[in-house]
């Protein structure tokens, strides 16, 4: 096929995906900050066009224009050894998109996301969104996102290939438990949830009537509302569990009360979210919340998801294993303040700024100046629990930083089937990682760091953790098929580069 061949192919896709979204090339080069000619050119195959855009005008549109196959996967070439200098932003949480988009089902008027992490696994929920019949769509070059429920969802046109690639799906149920009495929803994320991570949503959920069964490749729930809920004590204090409970209790016509809810900032903004749509919440940032519920919702809103405390966590790792002097500007100072709190102890120092208020309207938000430290191992075990504990997504960034650490330390990731085991991968970078068992590994720094050739793992954290390692190893190193990366990060890489990173982006083709 010649390129002309190719040109037209991907020109007739993109303009296929634009008529399916109902938008007209002039809102298509609207959303692209480019020329309505322009897009002409480009569906009619007369333009060249670089990846970079292709991946934009799939994020426009929330459909992928082109599937790259096996040979077709991004990797990072990471020129390392470098310091850093300067202050980079905290974007948005994506954990709290992913439970706010689901939250909007709630509301038959349109709600208005602002600033939303434009990131992998926020696209495959608007694809599910869309397929079902909500309007989405990005109206401006920052980041603001459209939502309007239909009448009626079509549930039964689902994408199921997008809804299995994305354990968000079960956070469905809540939602729809008041507004439809029997339907089907895929495995959420595969079948790689378990039993065991799906029962406390349904234990939680049963109290308004829901009813799960699991079928071969999707949940057939069935709703009996003539219980009712009053008290609903969580058997774990997981973070999704407490958001799905919270947003039927949203719909349910009277009171509910929520014992072992989870208070951590996810669980937070959907809360907020909920408020302004005039649902009157109790309790919110604590472990028991009070529901007034309304029996109907239907007004226009527009929210501003919270910071990231992970990204700041992350940003935080990348200039302690650096030893670089950066500040980490817009950290929600409430969920990352016991990890400072851990490596003040190891001998990090920083400052903070003084604190001001998140465009929410109610997260603390501080800016952190780090400073050239010598650090040792920490007394203790690192280990993570239930906010406000050290959170567990923040665990793998204290395991990297511990590497550059003079000591051994023990790194318990108990929360997790086998993900301390990505530790190990450290020691292609020269790391001294010693596996106890699938949840303990013992760190021993502090790290000469040297160049190396992996394959991220599947899993978001970790592929993080290797990619700031190799930040610190001087030489050139390849982090390849970073696709966990992109899920929960957004543009990491190039942002890291603001800053004084030297990250290539690289195509296999």
């Amino acid at each position: 096929m010649s390129n002309d061949d190719y040109k037209a192919k991907i020109g007739s896709l993109i303009q296929e995906a634009r008529t399916t979204r109902g938008l007209t090339q002039t809102e298509l080069a609207k959303e692209l900050g480019t020329s309505q000619s322009a897009v002409n050119r480009i569906e009619k195959g007369g333009q060249n066009i670089s990846l970079e855009m292709i991946a934009r005008i799939s994020d426009v549109l929330s459909s992928n224009i082109i599937s790259l196959n096996q040979t077709g996967k991004i990797n990072f070439r990471v020129n390392g050894g470098k310091k850093l200098s300067g202050s980079i932003e905290v974007k948005t949480s994506k954990n709290a998109a992913v439970g706010l988009l689901c939250a909007a089902l709630l509301n038959k008027g349109k709600t208005t996301l602002r600033r939303v992490a434009r990131i992998e696994e926020v696209n495959r929920i608007i694809e599910v969104l869309q397929s079902i019949g909500v309007k989405t769509r990005w109206i401006n070059d920052t980041n603001d996102l459209e939502i309007i429920p239909p009448r009626r969802l079509e549930l039964e046109k689902m994408d199921e290939a997008a809804a299995k690639r994305t354990r968000t799906v079960i956070m469905f149920l809540g939602p729809l438990l008041h507004q439809y009495d029997d339907f089907k929803l895929p495995f959420a994320g595969g079948c790689n949830l378990g039993t065991r991570t799906v029962e406390p949503h349904l234990s939680g959920l049963a109290s308004f009537g829901l009813n799960v069964v699991a079928k071969t490749d999707y949940y057939h729930a069935t709703v009996n509302k003539t219980k009712a809920a009053r008290t609903i004590l969580l058997t774990e204090r997981g973070d999704t569990v407490t958001e799905n409970v919270i947003m039927a209790a949203a719909l349910y016509d009277g009171v509910t009360t929520i014992r072992n809810a989870s208070p951590n900032y996810m669980v937070q903004d959907v809360c907020f979210y909920l408020q302004k749509l005039g649902v009157k919440i109790e309790g919110v940032g604590t472990t028991i919340l009070t529901i007034h519920g309304k029996k109907s919702i239907n007004q226009d809103v527009e929210y501003f998801p919270s910071e990231d405390p992970i990204e700041a966590m992350s940003l935080i790792a990348a200039g302690v294993v650096t030893d670089s002097e950066i500040t980490i500007t817009r950290a929600p100072i409430e969920f990352i303040e016991l990890e400072l709190a851990v490596l003040e102890g190891m001998g990090l120092q920083y400052e903070l700024g003084k604190e001001y208020v998140a465009r929410n309207g109610a997260t603390r938000l501080v800016d952190v100046s780090l400073k050239h430290s010598t650090l040792v191992a920490p007394k203790d075990k690192m280990h993570s629990m239930p906010f406000p504990g050290v959170n567990m997504d923040n665990l793998p960034f204290l395991g990297l930083i511990a590497t550059v650490a003079k000591g051994r330390t023990l790194v318990h990731d108990w929360s997790y089937e086998n993900r301390a085991i990505y530790f190990t991968e450290l020691t292609k970078l020269n790391a001294t990682i010693e596996l106890v068992d699938p949840h303990r590994v013992y760190i021993t720094g502090p790290t000469k760091w040297k160049p190396a050739d992996v394959v991220a793992p599947p899993a978001l954290r970790p592929s993080v953790v290797i990619l700031l390692a190799m930040l610190a190893a001087p030489g050139t190193s390849v982090l390849r098929d970073v696709y966990s990366i992109n899920r929960g990060y957004e543009d990491f890489a190039n942002r890291l580069n603001t800053i004084g990173a030297d990250i290539e982006t690289l195509q296999d083709f």
